[in-house]
């Protein structure tokens, strides 16, 4: 099925490495051109030289921790000035540190809604303007099944994750006048550098293996594996595409069954 995006740009954020490096190949693959950001210039060179070189489009790069609202804010800006014009956003922050209730204080709760929230709020006021002006743009919001059904542990994530999903849902009323779509992409468990790092905080806190972990991970997904980056790719792809202009405001969940709920 073609996409209908070549030649948009299109702005992924978390583009580094995971889930992010998947949606940016995927998207280039494609033919988009790549406005991406992440924490560290290292790892966004070495993606951008990857995906510049296999798929022949254009890239652009800038390290941005994206918890400060004003360095999103002008990251966007500077990729709309170097690029033209950002025609799908791409919001993923990455997820908020694995602790209980009581382990937090309040800096830790702000730190996550910066993180989590207000980046893909700065990010979306940057680049929603044009695409008022051109009539077409899609937004996608990088979340978890944990907006569905909490996951234990990560009680930043299950919170703050819900508030975005919120926020789309409205936003996307707001915009579909425009031909703007806003929709959220919910993966479960993927085989990601952060996966890695939840599954050896789990193998510590329980006292068992990281081989363990993963298998009492793996028993409660009816497909019995956990998703491969480039699976979650191909969802994302397809949600800015041409082909799903008829789709806003919701919530694709992606997780191999393991959410148990009829919606």
């Amino acid at each position: 099925m073609q996409m209908g995006i070549r030649g948009r740009v299109a702005l992924v954020a978390g583009a580094s490495k995971g889930l992010g490096r998947a949606v940016a190949r995927g998207l280039a693959a494609e033919g988009c051109n790549l406005a991406l950001c992440a924490r560290g210039q290292e790892g966004l060179d070495a993606t951008a030289d990857e995906i510049a070189a296999e798929f022949q489009v254009e890239v652009f790069t800038r390290a941005v921790d994206l918890s400060d609202s004003q360095a999103a804010a002008a990251f966007a800006a500077e990729a709309i000035e170097k690029m033209g014009a950002i025609d799908i956003l791409v919001n993923n922050a990455g997820g908020p540190p694995v602790a209980t209730f009581e382990e937090l204080d309040e800096a830790a709760w702000r730190g996550a809604v910066d993180l989590t929230l207000l980046s893909a709020q700065a990010l979306t006021r940057a680049v929603l303007p044009g695409m008022r002006i051109r009539r077409w743009g899609r937004i996608l919001n990088m979340t978890s099944v944990s907006v569905k059904q909490p996951l234990p542990g990560l009680i930043l994530s299950n919170s703050i994750r819900a508030a975005v999903v919120g926020w789309a849902k409205t936003l996307a009323d707001e915009v579909a006048a425009d031909k703007i779509t806003v929709n959220n992409i919910c993966p479960g468990w993927m085989l990601t550098e952060r996966v890695e790092e939840l599954l050896a905080n789990r193998a510590q806190g329980q006292g068992i293996t990281r081989e363990e972990a993963l298998a009492n991970i793996v028993d409660a997904i009816p497909l019995g594996r956990m998703g491969r980056p480039e699976e979650f790719a191909a969802l994302a792809v397809f949600l800015v595409s041409e082909r799903a202009s008829y789709i806003t405001g919701v919530s694709y969940l992606i997780d191999g069954g393991l959410h148990r709920g009829l919606m």
